[in-house]
């Protein structure tokens, strides 16, 4: 594999219909441009950007992208680490690990709930990332579950609670912060240099500009949000704070794609990817989204039977059924299909709201179908 990077002009020529997407969406102001990383069948065939960061410096693929819940499936392939090393029960109650958690109707809820959003858990303000990491915590272990909720009978996608209680639980078995668990256990095996659930100051003043901006679309306009500063940037959250180049949440992929494993790396055994990607949740109304997705640990499975047009953070008209992965807020996608061996990480700097995001990265993952011939 190469790791050279593809300017705007590559990305037109090696991708047509997959760049008109991007340049249509910076005409429409969805976002100044989009970071992208596909490889097939273990050749990478796009590492590169088109458009700008929205203060007048071109995209590139070298540029620190904010992920968002796009990295929540790092957190969750930690935990199925920590599972297959015999020091964590996916289905023992989360009370287990971190007693003060089992209150005000939580004692049912398992790690596995948590994996799949079937927990419940009442949507409590975290506080983050203006409270440390303990004050956080209290308060998730504080609030009760949802009303008449059963665990594991009903599903709403938890965009941050039920994380940073799995980050707690892997502090609680390790003692080390989950960030470190994740940078120095999973990134720093894979290759992964430039990616961070928190980015240590020291290291955000080395990257300086490198640092991806993100935008808010308002009134019509982008809008810059806070998301780039050192204080958000800094803060640990194991369900929504991850950044990186695209090309490095495509290595993880790669990884799962083979079976737990890359460049003599090995994170998961096979069976446990195997595990992690089955469709554990399925036919379920996801109260959050508002409509049916299916799940696996950590990764949202391929939902198009349910509404190829109008599921939440699909994987375009094309995607195989086993297809696996995760989007972020209004930004991001990362995604593995293995029957068509493809990887695809793509993050726009623009966030425009969840009806125009889901429809422009439809038409963006379909394109890359359709461009790479895999539409048949």
């Amino acid at each position: 594999m190469t790791s050279e990077s593809d300017s705007a002009e590559d990305l037109r020529q090696i991708l047509p219909r997959t760049f008109g997407v991007i340049e249509g969406g910076i005409e429409r102001r969805l976002h100044h441009g989009v970071q992208l990383y596909v490889s097939l069948r273990g050749e990478v065939i796009c590492n590169g950007a088109a458009g700008t960061d929205g203060a007048g410096r071109s995209l590139t693929a070298d540029t620190v992208m904010l992920w968002l819940s796009s990295g929540k499936p790092l957190t969750a392939v930690m935990v199925l680490q920590f599972h297959e090393r015999g020091e964590l029960d996916l289905h023992a109650p989360v009370g287990r690990y971190i007693p003060e958690f089992a209150v005000n109707g939580k004692e049912q809820v398992t790690i596995w709930h948590l994996l799949t959003h079937t927990a419940g858990l009442e949507p409590v303000a975290s506080g983050w990332p203006r409270l440390e990491w303990d004050e956080i915590l209290d308060r998730i272990n504080r609030a009760p579950l949802q009303e008449d909720w059963v665990p594991g009978k009903r599903a709403a996608y938890d965009p941050s609670r039920g994380w940073f209680v799995l980050g707690e639980v892997l502090r609680r078995i390790d003692s080390r912060p989950v960030d470190r668990i994740v940078r120095e256990d999973l990134c720093e095996q894979l290759g992964m240099h430039d990616s961070w659930m928190a980015v240590p100051k020291q290291v955000y003043d080395i990257y300086g500009p490198r640092i991806a901006r993100t935008y808010s679309l308002r009134d019509d306009r982008l809008e810059e949000t806070h998301s780039h500063t050192p204080e958000v940037a800094g803060a640990p959250s194991p369900g929504g704070n991850f950044r990186g180049p695209a090309r490095e949440l495509g290595y993880f992929y790669e990884m799962l794609l083979r079976g737990g494993e890359r460049d003599g790396r090995r994170i998961l055994r096979p069976e446990t990817v195997a595990l992690m990607t089955q469709r554990h949740r399925r036919d379920m109304v996801d109260e959050t989204f508002r409509h049916k997705v299916d799940f696996g640990l950590g990764v949202m499975i391929d939902s198009n039977h349910h509404g190829a047009k109008t599921v939440p953070y699909g994987y375009g008209l094309h995607s195989s059924e086993r297809t696996f992965g995760h989007g972020g807020a209004q930004s991001s996608i990362g995604f593995c299909d293995p029957e068509n061996e493809l990887v695809v990480v793509a993050i726009a700097n623009g966030c425009p709201g969840e009806p125009k995001h889901n429809r422009r990265f439809r038409e963006l993952n379909t394109a890359i179908y359709e461009d790479l011939r895999l539409d048949g």
